[in-house]
């Protein structure tokens, strides 16, 4: 099987596609590119095809890798017959590799090494051959020094027996195939750490059975998280006569006396090597599966969370609020620049509203705000009512924010750097602010982890989630684009094919050579090369540029094309851009190069259509029930309005004013059947919501969207 024919098997494209992306990707383009500018090359993949493609191709080169290094040691064992190799050449399954490999791995002295070394393998042999009804007297041959009796040659015979059971291959698939029909999880509470704090959140999973196969993935990463934190115990497992009357099946073909023994080397082959094996394997499997469901999640929000809509750029005045501590203010200018800051007490315990109230209106006035941002955790409600009370001199738009991860940059080396003279609290709310202007270009500083949009991002696999992560975010950097003259480092770096270090060099040019003019002006900065300029030109925007294409998503390769385009209806380049009546005219035929096919001509038309247009919508204010400020005010049966600000495989998270955000469960989202909770709600969509249930002390709280 070559690699075509491997990713053919998990994917229905085309050889063409399949060969044409991997060679772009040999040569270094980044997903982004080739999804964007060589879909004539690839049939029009969009980069979800794109990334499986590249995923099938790693995995396709882990598994010749580990061929190799099977062969590689059959082959110092002297034991590699052609056929051998042969099996393993034809084999493309890791885990039918991982078996047929099992005889051979090194491993620590086993019960079955030690009746060999005692030479009782020939009594197991003949006893597997089930020909032989005298038992004691063969076995009484085999007495010697270090085998007293023929019951301990019979013994040492099961032993190797049981070996060679749990490594016979047709037992392994089909127990596997067993385990996972049948598999069921369970969990049991440890009862030393049932009343210790935090046991309750797990006590769903006290006394929990169900199969695995239909365990959705939140419950199981649930019930290990529990496990790991040692709250509970968990065990797989399938009805032990049925895995045991299968293996025999397989194996015992007569009912001679050698039966029983053989029966008896099941048995023990089962409990003590193949049942650990292969329920750990099934656990192992379904976890994987829960990681890569949780991560889906995760990533999908995290899109949605990044492309949320932004204001644009406005003056703001952005507030962390609090308490006893105050509320931080800032003021920042146009490009999110801080221009001024200071902490107010308009609450409890100062209770100071009155000169608050006149610090926010200098604010305001002196500093020409058009916005106001507001984070949205503690004291949030009383920081948006005390601000609508205040009677400015021009209509102000008020938004409340999501805070979460804010924390988290005030205290990082880039918010060090951005500003080395403030303290954290300044810094938090200067995201607060920045993420109401342009929340992607905020986000892409925090980790993604610290956003607040996943479920249990820290029992998946955290190599995938990384991964997977990044990819979303430069999925969402490269689809609107970046200013070139302003974008911060963090931000460039995700576009593609630039990178950290190129990022910091591109910083480090325009501060030292002032805005950048074109796009070629990017080869001058220092170890950004030919197909670095390829992959990043037509991700990042030149406003005011000295060539209007500048500022649009048409990639440098085609400004020749759009000059003849312009040229062919007697009229200059910028004169052509926008110009619906003019590009209605075009003959996308015509145009077509050895390079850029008929999907990139027509991708050009568009985009000289709408140059540069952002895909996401404009930011809009929302206003919760002023009559509900805290848990105590919910009422079952009160229809509310509420943001969505979560997501996960089993419903979603709404805010609706309060501390605690109301859980809508999947059941619950429409009238009938619901297998995506995506296909019904998006992260910060506005939605209507009714109260069904109110638990004050455990602070939950149950919502429907059917009204």
């Amino acid at each position: 099987m070559n690699i075509i024919q491997f990713i053919q098997k998990s994917l229905n494209i085309s050889e063409r596609s399949i060969t044409n992306t991997l060679q772009l990707l040999a040569e270094d383009c980044t997903v982004p590119f080739i999804a964007r500018y060589r879909k004539d090359k690839t049939g029009n993949l969009d980069e979800t095809q794109i990334e499986q493609i590249s995923k099938l191709h790693k995995q396709f080169e882990e598994i010749i890798k580990r061929k190799e290094s099977i062969l590689k040691s059959i082959e110092e064992q002297n034991a590699l017959t052609p056929e051998f190799r042969q099996k393993i050449e034809e084999s493309f399954e890791i885990q039918e590799l991982e078996d047929l490999y099992l005889p051979f791995k090194k491993r620590k002295k086993t019960k079955a090494d030690s009746a060999k070394e005692k030479g009782l393998e020939l009594l197991a042999k003949i006893i597997m051959s089930q020909r032989n009804n005298d038992l004691m007297f063969l076995a009484s041959k085999y007495l010697n020094n270090e085998v007293s009796s023929e019951e301990e040659a019979l013994q040492g015979a099961r032993d190797i027996m049981a070996e060679w059971i749990n490594e016979n291959m047709y037992v392994r698939k089909n127990l596997r195939r067993l385990f996972q029909r049948k598999a069921v999880i369970s969990s049991k509470v440890v009862k030393a750490k049932k009343d210790e704090e935090g046991a309750q959140k797990f006590s769903q999973y006290f006394e929990w059975e169900e199969n695995l196969s239909r365990t959705p993935s939140h419950r199981l990463l649930a019930m290990l998280r529990a496990e790991t934190e040692g709250f509970v115990k968990t065990d797989v497992g399938i009805d032990k006569e049925e895995a045991i009357e299968l293996i025999e099946n397989a194996i015992i073909k007569s009912n001679h006396e050698s039966a029983e023994q053989i029966s008896i080397a099941i048995k023990d082959s089962y409990k003590r090597l193949l049942e650990p094996a292969i329920s750990n394997e099934v656990l192992q499997e379904a976890k994987e599966k829960a990681d890569k469901k949780a991560i889906e999640i995760f990533s999908e929000n995290l899109s949605q969370l990044l492309l949320a809509p932004p204001l644009g750029e406005k003056r703001i005045l952005a507030i962390d609020p609090g308490y006893r501590s105050g509320c931080k203010v800032v003021c920042l200018d146009e490009k999110g620049d801080l221009l001024h800051n200071e902490t107010i007490y308009p609450h409890a315990p100062q209770n100071e509203s009155g000169m608050a109230m006149k610090k926010i209106r200098s604010m305001v006035n002196a500093y020409h705000i058009e916005a106001i941002s507001i984070g949205n955790g503690t004291a949030s409600r009383e920081t948006e009512f005390f601000i609508k009370k205040i009677a400015f001199d021009k209509p102000l738009q008020v938004f409340v924010v999501s805070e979460a991860g804010a924390s988290v940059y005030s205290a990082s080396k880039i918010a060090r750097e951005e500003f080395p003279s403030y303290d954290v609290t300044v810094r938090g709310s200067v995201s607060i602010g920045r993420r109401l202007a342009d929340p992607l270009a905020e986000l892409v500083k925090i980790d993604p982890k610290s956003i607040g949009v996943g479920q249990y991002q820290h029992d998946v696999d955290q190599t995938q989630l990384k991964n997977e992560l990044d990819s979303t975010v430069m999925k969402c950097v490269n689809s609107v684009g970046v200013n070139l003259n302003t974008a911060s480092k963090s931000l460039l770096s995700y576009v593609s094919g630039i990178g950290e270090k190129m990022a910091e060099n591109i910083v480090n040019f325009r501060t030292e050579n002032g805005p950048f003019e074109d796009r070629k002006q990017l080869k001058k900065v220092p170890r950004l090369g030919e197909k670095a300029f390829q992959q990043a030109a037509a991700f990042v925007r030149i406003i005011n540029a000295k060539n209007p294409l500048d500022n649009s998503a048409v990639h440098p390769e085609a400004y020749g094309i759009v000059e003849k385009m312009a040229k062919d209806l007697g009229i200059k380049t910028h004169d052509l851009i926008a110009n619906k009546e003019k590009i209605s005219l075009i003959q996308p035929e015509k145009y077509i190069t050895e390079d850029i096919g008929i999907l990139g001509i027509k991708d050009i038309l568009k985009e000289l259509e709408k140059p540069g247009l952002d895909p996401r919508k404009a930011a809009k204010i929302f206003e919760f029930d002023p009559n509900v400020k805290s848990i105590k005010d919910l009422r079952s049966g009160m229809i509310l309005p509420g943001i969505v600000n979560n997501i996960t495989a089993f419903g979603c998270f709404v805010d609706v004013g309060i501390k605690e955000s109301g859980l809508v469960h999947i059941s619950q989202l429409k009238d009938g059947f619901v297998s995506d909770v995506n296909e019904v709600v998006k992260l910060h969509q506005h939605v209507q919501v009714k109260v069904t249930e109110v638990d004050e002390v455990r602070k939950r709280v149950q919502l429907s969207m059917i009204i």
